[in-house]
């Protein structure tokens, strides 16, 4: 049997896999190592498998994942996104779909503690939407709008995403986290212009809330004060050049957590438990890194890789059109796949041509991170839809129903970006 099919299978053999319910991690090494042992013999196969996890959870280039994944973790447990959230109803709720316009703008706050979109969905979910039933708000726009907002965390800095996508390709970590900045600024701005425009269509999609006085408003504005201080300390200190990404994340680690205690809200149970998440969901990121770079052994022995590359560099057709055919295999794996899967599987695949092919990787990065939240947002299985609907216990159809307008918006963004790719690259270039 040829090496290049032997690859295909196992491709299939993984998606099946972690379709079924197995850990993504374990889908990687497991096949990954079958297919060594198949390629190359057992000892070849083996010794894969005994040195790649040393090699690899030792690596201090992935250093910046669990130092974010904790800031995110201080962060949720001082409450920064109910602060984001009441701050942002007090200016907005009294407009058509306030409370949905609100929930937008705490869940781009948000994103700048996040990085991880099923993350930013399910907290926004947990806050937003009990006030959003309250006032009978259309429970699609109502959970549709929390599904959009949890996606910003893959685009704006600290996105997990990028780390990994940084960490596969060799690209800098500060400029991805910077050129996800104003295109995830961007769709925010695309979905309040998409929420306040049906509800001023259709008034009973999301009534106006209560009103408050201005006193009231500016008295709430403290509470981005600090989201304000972990953003302008991460993303300020990259940009100007003052921290290495490992650096940012102990400096948005030790940031958030003075927030904590000088806010008062972090009791020893409440430390207790955030480290315990950071730990359980740095493992399990690493285990995919792991499984995943097994599993790229047995790509690359195959040759899949290169002959993919060579033949896709090789075709007589637009290299846009190439772009987008490779984006739109992105969509469906978005249904099934978490983000960082999704860039570990494909990213040793589809990158190296696309550079072959003249696009700036850094570019690349962005657009994969748009088109996979798309697929996260629709079904079968949009894997944000699914955490919303678990959190607000709204029927699974009309959550999809109500992620449809936000799922076109999202595309036709990345329709701008594509073809204006310097709104992505712009502010990476001015660092260069």
């Amino acid at each position: 049997m040829p090496d290049v099919l032997i690859a295909v299978l196992g491709i299939v053999l993984f998606l099946l896999l972690s379709f079924n319910g197995m850990p993504v991690g374990f889908s990687f090494a497991i096949v990954g190592t079958v297919g060594l042992i198949i390629v190359r013999g057992l000892e070849p196969g083996l010794a894969i498998l005994g040195h790649t996890p040393y090699a690899w959870g030792t690596n201090g280039n992935l250093l910046p994942l669990p130092l974010f994944i904790l800031m995110g973790m201080f962060a949720f447990y001082s409450r920064i996104s109910q602060d984001l959230y009441q701050t942002a109803h007090r200016w907005m709720g009294r407009l058509p779909g306030g409370i949905a316009l609100a929930t937008n703008l705490a869940s781009t706050g948000f994103a700048a503690c996040c990085g991880v979109s099923m993350a930013g969905a399910a907290t926004m979910g947990s806050i937003a939407y009990p006030e959003m039933n309250r006032l009978r708000y259309d429970n699609r726009l109502a959970t549709g709008c929390i599904v959009a907002g949890g996606g910003l965390s893959s685009l704006i800095p600290p996105s997990l995403g990028f780390i990994i996508f940084g960490f596969l390709t060799e690209e800098s970590i500060a400029r991805l986290f910077i050129a996800g900045l104003l295109p995830g600024l961007m769709l925010s701005v695309m979905f309040l212009l998409t929420i306040f425009i049906m509800c001023k269509r259709n008034p009973q999609l999301g009534p106006p809330g209560p009103s408050f006085t201005w006193r009231e408003r500016f008295r709430a504005l403290k509470g981005v004060l600090g989201m304000l201080v972990l953003f302008i300390l991460v993303f300020g200190g990259l940009y100007i050049g003052v921290f290495t990404p490992s650096e940012a994340g102990a400096a948005g680690a030790c940031g958030a957590f003075i927030i904590t205690v000088a806010s008062r809200r972090l009791k020893l149970a409440g430390l207790i438990e955030a480290t315990k998440d950071t730990l359980k969901t740095a493992c399990f990121i690493m285990t995919m890194i792991i499984g995943a770079n097994i599993f790229n052994s047995f790509l690359g022995t195959t040759g899949l890789s290169s002959g993919f590359s060579e033949w896709l560099t090789a075709l007589d057709l637009p290299r846009y059109l190439i772009l987008s055919g490779i984006l739109f295999v992105y969509l469906p794996l978005g249904m099934f796949l978490d983000i960082g899967a999704v860039i570990l599987l494909t990213v040793p695949i589809f990158v190296p041509p696309l550079e072959a092919l003249g696009f700036d990787p850094i570019f690349i990065g962005v657009l994969i991170a748009v088109v996979a939240e798309i697929g996260f947002m629709t079904p079968p299985v949009g894997l944000n839809a699914f955490v919303v609907h678990g959190v607000t216990q709204v029927p699974l159809a009309r959550v999809f129903r109500g992620t449809l307008p936000f799922a076109i918006v999202m595309l036709m963004g990345l329709i701008i970006l594509v073809v204006f790719p310097q709104i992505v690259l712009f502010l990476p270039n001015v660092i260069q």
